[in-house]
């Protein structure tokens, strides 16, 4: 068999990441094996004999988008595309039914076999098993970054939670954590591309390290060893757990500049009767003191979370104290999606079942709410000086700029759109804020940032090597 290195033999291989920023490293992991191996990584699909196509798993919508995407690019074989792989979630849950389904499938590639996706690009073959992944990719894995300005650092693999609507631990297994050692190591090798910001990722971040034996502090010991061994200008952490959130990390955030004070906590809903049918526990109460002591410890603190509406036996009065519970915590950021039952959960077989028009009508009662609240914790902005992540071109005009500020995480909290002013995308500005909308804020460049925060950051090019055509949002728990 030829090398795929050889000129004559070497295919150009694209690739659609699809669902969380964990899905996302699964695909640059893949990337950057392809890349390893001699493949060329192309951005346009329209050039690539293959393409991979890295799933989603986590609800019936994102399964659908899934589904709905495999189906468009295997319509391009035999015009241009020559061969359509599949990876990740989908490939773990569903693999066997999509071979059997969409046969014009050429290979498949689980979420344990990510370093083996060259070998699939040649070879092809049928879907692994149904069954969890028990790997976890550390520092060594090969890595080709698709994001410019900021990265995404897995922490750990997998979850231990029994969240009765979740299904992820059935495809990702157990909770798993990378050593400290290990983390550090990719942090500073991603440190070297020039990123200002670092982003700490698992299913239930707030639980690394337990299985590693440091308890319920290590996160903090993480956090610690990034600030000490690296001078990356911004570190925060996604998706915090109620019930094992450190309030060290909260004092972290009020002391140390360069730790973000951003929690992002999905809490799934208010009610106590709701929760314990989830398996969550808590209660609006519990988690209104919970959201008043992090104010406390980190006072410039912003706030986002996560709801589900529409849980089976979910009454009116029970997403009526949501709405109340929505109105008392003023949330910076919020994001919500309606129940759909996932096959293998109890939370599928539970009775109860609140109607779609429900759901949706209760989805939209929600998202309405949150918009004054939304414009008025931005409204508290305008007139300030921030120091903004600089990400490019604004996605509606190429005559403006857009950014985020620290209480901004990628992708999901809205943008700095930067009408006055130029710097390279990748760098960190100082920005005066101007105006303020429900989800963007308006400013200009009034010059760089202050010489601790910038003096770290290189201009690198990075976002257009990948070869990622679109990188779709999923809502996150």
């Amino acid at each position: 068999m030829s090398e795929p290195g050889h000129p004559s033999q070497r295919p150009r291989v694209g690739m659609i990441s699809l669902g969380c920023p964990k899905n996302l490293v699964d695909s640059e992991i893949m990337l950057g094996e392809l890349a390893r191996r001699g493949y060329e990584v192309v951005n346009d699909l329209d050039a690539a004999d293959t393409v991979v196509v890295n799933t989603c798993a986590f609800i019936e919508e994102a399964q659908q988008e899934s589904i709905d995407t495999i189906l468009e690019v295997v319509g391009r074989k035999g015009r241009g595309v020559g061969k359509v792989l599949v990876a990740g979630c989908m490939v773990n849950r569903f693999g066997d039914q999509l071979a059997k389904e969409i046969p014009e499938i050429d290979g498949f590639v689980g979420l344990d076999q990510l370093r083996d996706v060259g070998d699939v690009v040649q070879l092809g073959g049928g879907p692994p098993l149904p069954a969890p992944s028990h790997l976890v990719f550390d520092h060594t894995a090969p890595r080709l970054l698709t994001t410019q300005g900021h990265a995404y650092l897995k922490v750990a693999e997998g979850c231990n939670n029994p969240c009765t609507f979740c299904a992820i631990p059935i495809w990702r297994g157990r909770f798993r954590s990378r050593t400290i050692e290990s983390l550090v190591a990719e942090a500073k090798q991603l440190e070297a591309t020039g990123i200002a910001e670092l982003n700490l990722i698992a299913q239930d971040t707030t639980r690394y390290g337990e299985d590693l034996g440091l308890r319920r502090h290590g996160l903090v010991r993480l956090v610690e060893a990034l600030l000490a061994e690296t001078s990356i200008p911004w570190i925060r952490f996604l998706y915090a757990y109620p019930t094992t959130l450190d309030e060290d990390l909260l004092r972290l955030m009020g002391t140390e500049e360069r730790f973000c004070s951003y929690l992002d906590m999905p809490l799934q809903h208010s009610h106590g009767d709701v929760l314990t049918a989830m398996r969550r526990g808590g209660d609006a109460k519990r988690y209104l003191r919970l959201l008043e002591r992090a104010r406390e410890l980190a006072p410039d603190i912003f706030l986002r979370s996560t709801f589900i509406v529409g849980f089976p036996g979910e009454t009116e009065e029970q997403f009526q104290d949501l709405l109340a519970f929505i109105g008392e915590a003023r949330f910076d950021h919020l994001g919500a999606f309606a129940y759909s039952p996932e096959e293998g959960t109890p939370g599928a077989d539970l009775k109860g079942r609140v109607p779609r028009n429900t759901q949706r009508r209760r989805l939209r009662q929600l998202l309405e709410a949150q918009k004054p609240i939304a414009l008025a914790q931005r409204r508290r902005l305008v007139g300030e000086r921030l120091t903004v992540l600089v990400e490019g071109a604004c996605e509606e005009s190429e005559h403006l700029l857009q950014g985020r500020h620290y209480g901004m995480a990628p992708q999901i909290d809205g943008r700095v759109l930067l009408n006055d002013g130029s710097a390279p995308a990748g760098t960190l500005v100082e920005v005066e804020i101007t105006e303020a909308f429900a989800d963007d804020l308006v400013g200009h460049i009034v010059g760089a940032a202050r010489p601790r925060d910038a003096e770290r950051v290189v201009v690198a090019d990075v976002a257009g090597m990948a070869g990622i055509a679109e990188v779709s949002e999923a809502v996150l728990v």
